[in-house]
């Protein structure tokens, strides 16, 4: 019976600032460490032997599957890439506080965007593209899209949009992989990871905004020999 396990990267620096991070490329803060590490002590407690690792195109994500596998010592073991798997792209909230961006458009709105299912946030414009914040670049002209379609990149994306983006991966890659037996294992993003775990659960469009994933708590779905998911656990101490 194949296992599938999601992380959550761990704090970044932008999470520790409060900023709406998305698409930015940012790294993980010293208590980001320190989740990606215990995430690791946690799944090293359920001795799961991976056959392959997925992440994103985004450090915090890269630096949390390393951390943890070398907690499992499993480093060693396939690993792809995938901007696909990347945070939901935020528009033109991305680089704002949080808590001043609720102040301005109120607590309600701010939620909405944060967490419905279908209402985009305001998109990135021109501008903003080569904004520069906190020493981070919007990602517009950064070169690890280089191969992309430029119409493919988004300006900003809800979870739908997000589902949308995620569900190609899914089919070509992590589905294949489970459906051949293998143990999976995912470190990716708050938003990409509640994508797959909306479709994976089939959880409704109303429900999806109640859905939490902390940051470097591992998760670990269980499926039968027809890819439905059988069982659900939380890792925690």
């Amino acid at each position: 019976m194949a296992k599938l396990v999601f992380i959550r990267h761990g704090q970044s620096e932008w999470n520790a600032l409060n900023l709406f991070n998305g698409w930015v490329d940012t790294k993980l803060s010293e208590e980001g460490i320190r989740q990606a590490k215990e995430a690791g002590e946690l799944l090293a407690e359920k001795g799961i032997q991976f056959d392959q690792a997925y992440t994103s195109v985004l450090t915090r994500a890269i630096q949390t599957l390393h951390i943890a596998l070398e907690e499992i010592d499993q480093l060693w073991i396939p690993e792809e890439k995938s901007w696909r798997l990347n945070e939901r792209h935020y528009g033109a909230l991305q680089g704002l506080n949080k808590k001043a961006s609720a102040e301005k458009w109120g607590d309600e709105q701010v939620h909405i965007w944060r967490r419905s299912y279908d209402t985009l946030p305001p998109l990135q414009d021109e501008i903003q593209k080569s904004i520069t914040v906190n020493g981070k670049t919007y990602p517009a002209l950064d070169r690890r899209y280089a191969e992309l379609d430029p119409k493919t990149l988004p300006l900003g994306e809800n979870l739908k949009v997000t589902l949308e983006r995620v569900m190609p991966f899914w089919e070509d890659k992590i589905a294949p992989d489970l459906r051949a037996g293998k143990n999976v294992i995912i470190a990716a993003h708050g938003n990409s990871l509640r994508a797959l775990s909306k479709y994976i659960e089939n959880i409704s469009d109303a429900d999806i905004m109640g859905l939490e994933i902390a940051n470097g708590q591992p998760i670990i779905y269980d499926f039968d020999e027809n890819l439905k998911f059988t069982n659900k656990e939380l890792l925690s101490k």
